[in-house]
Parts: structure tokens; C-alpha cells; sequence
């Protein structure tokens, strides 16, 4: 809608007759939201994929690599009874307990790995748990930060949205003046955009207003 706006005030070769400082505002207003649309797409496919990428390595840690630790842990446990409890594998849980739980293993393992090879460990387990939980903990916050950027980007683009509202009233206000004698100008005008009131902390605008308004 902003667009459209500025796009009907240059096609009318306006730009000079419209004071210039009214119409540079919603230019950068423009470009600010289109940057911030640009990172709260970013954000929420990078949250997506680190969430996907996450439940493919914890299921690969869980069923396979820790399974295995589990399983020689358990046969280990005759000769150190206090090994049973430390390889049970970790339940359904959170994400962040779960990396927690299966590093706690690791170093129980590591501490231990001379029994556990001696009752059937490959010795390159080890290194391949602790690859799978660094992935593992990458993927946590790959999806923090995408969820981070995306949260922060949507509370700007609200604010900003809310001075291309702003900024459209001031250039509805000079547009009726100098040219609300010409119809034609007038009704291409009216149909290039629309005014709304002040949004609400929630993104809703205001009793009287209309939708809220977007970038293009």
C-alpha cells in the first residue's frame, strides 16, 4: 500500500510539487520494512530448519549411537554395578535436558572406556557420540537464533508499520491540499492507498481504523 502510494506520487511526476522531506520518510520507512520482512523470513525458516535438522540427530543419537552405549553399559554393569544407572537411555523430554543427559553418559563412558571396549565398545563410539551431541547442540541454537531474529524483526516491522501509517497521513494531508481540486489525480490517489488508525500493542489498529497496513 505504501508502495503503491509512493508509486502513483512518481508516475504523476510529483516528486518535486510534494514537499520532498514527507516523501524521503516513507522511502526509508519503505526500505526499513523491507529489510526487516526480509529478516523475520529469514528467522522463522532458520528456527524451522534447525527444529527438523534437530529431530533428525537426536533420533540418530537416541536409536543407534546411544543404544549401543546403553546396551555394553548394561553388560559392563556386572563388573561395576554402578554403571547400570549411568547408561539408561535418557527419556523423552526436553531438547536441552536430553543434550544434557546424553553428555553425562559420554563422560561416564569416557571415564570408563577400557571396560566398556573389553565388553564390545567399538572405540570409535565414543568419538562419534560426542560428534552427534555437538550437532545435536548446534541445531538448539541454530533454532534459538532464528527464533530470536524472527521475534525481534516482527516487533520492529509492528513499530515501523506503524510510521508508514503515520507517514501516509502527512502525505494524504498534502495531497488533498494542492490537488484536491483535480478529480482524476484525487481518485488515482484515493485508490493507491488507504488511512489507518493508530495500531494497538497487539498490531490491531484502532476503533475508526482500518486493517493494518502493509509494505507493499
Amino acid at each position: 500500500m505504501a508502495e503503491r502510494a509512493r508509486d502513483l506520487l512518481r508516475a504523476q511526476k510529483l516528486e518535486g510539487v510534494v514537499e520532498g522531506a514527507a516523501l524521503t520518510q516513507l522511502e526509508q520507512l519503505i526500505g526499513r520494512a523491507r529489510t526487516l520482512e526480509a529478516k523475520q523470513r529469514a528467522g522463522i525458516l532458520a528456527a524451522r530448519g534447525g527444529r527438523e535438522k534437530g529431530v533428525e540427530v537426536r533420533h540418530a543419537l537416541q536409536s543407534k549411537l546411544l543404544l549401543y552405549l546403553s546396551a555394553v553399559g548394561s553388560v559392563a554393569a556386572g563388573e561395576n554395578t554402578e554403571l547400570a544407572a549411568q547408561f539408561r537411555l535418557p527419556k523423552v523430554g526436553p531438547n536441552q535436558a536430553f543434550a544434557s543427559m546424553a553428555r553425562g553418559m559420554l563422560e561416564v563412558a569416557t571415564a570408563n572406556k577400557e571396560v566398556l571396549v573389553k565388553r564390545g565398545m567399538s572405540e570409535a563410539l565414543l568419538t562419534d557420540i560426542a560428534t552427534g551431541i555437538e550437532e545435536f547442540e548446534r541445531t538448539l541454537e541454530t533454532t534459538r537464533t532464528g527464533r530470536r531474529d524472527h521475534v525481534g524483526a516482527s516487533a520492529d516491522l509492528k513499530a515501523v508499520m506503524t510510521e508508514v501509517s503515520d507517514q501516509l497521513r502527512v502525505l494524504n494531508g498534502i495531497v488533498r491540499y494542492r490537488f484536491g481540486d483535480n478529480p482524476e489525480l484525487m481518485g488515482a490517489w484515493l485508490s493507491a492507498h488507504s488511512i489507518f488508525g493508530p495500531l494497538r500493542s497487539n498490531g490491531t489498529p484502532q476503533e475508526g481504523g482500518g486493517e493494518t497496513p502493509k509494505a507493499a
